[in-house]
């Protein structure tokens, strides 16, 4: 990478933990932490009437409009939502596929737990 490019780059300003499966997402110069919580996908699949996981993954990650706003604004653990939602444009519906889809993932990752920790909690 060259030198100006790397100057011209900036840090991504609010922490991301991509081991909980936070993914970042910047709609112009609104910067957000997005996470699959359980409470937030259950909140975004009735709001959207979704019928099964299936449904609900086929909307977020097909960046469905009203899957979208939805997805931002329950979704979103760090970072002005609203802000956001008002500066959303279709050209923002990749980012928005590609922060979904890393934070949908994290439940398709195949962890085990702390196995230890289970097993010296049961004795």
């Amino acid at each position: 990478m060259a030198e100006e490019e790397k100057k011209s780059m900036k840090p991504f300003p609010l922490e991301v933990n991509g081991a909980r499966g936070e993914a970042s997402l910047k709609i112009d110069d609104v910067e957000l932490v997005i996470a699959a919580t359980m409470s937030g996908l259950a909140a975004v699949s009735t709001r959207l009437e979704c019928k099964s996981f299936q449904e609900l993954f086929m909307r977020l990650s097909g960046v469905e409009a009203a899957a979208v706003l939805a997805g931002i604004e329950l979704l979103t653990i760090k970072g002005d939502r609203l802000a956001a939602i008002q500066k959303l444009k279709l050209k923002h519906f990749k980012d928005c596929a590609a922060a979904f889809n890393t934070a949908l993932a994290h439940h398709f990752d195949g962890g085990e737990g702390n196995a230890e920790a289970v097993d010296e909690t049961a004795n």
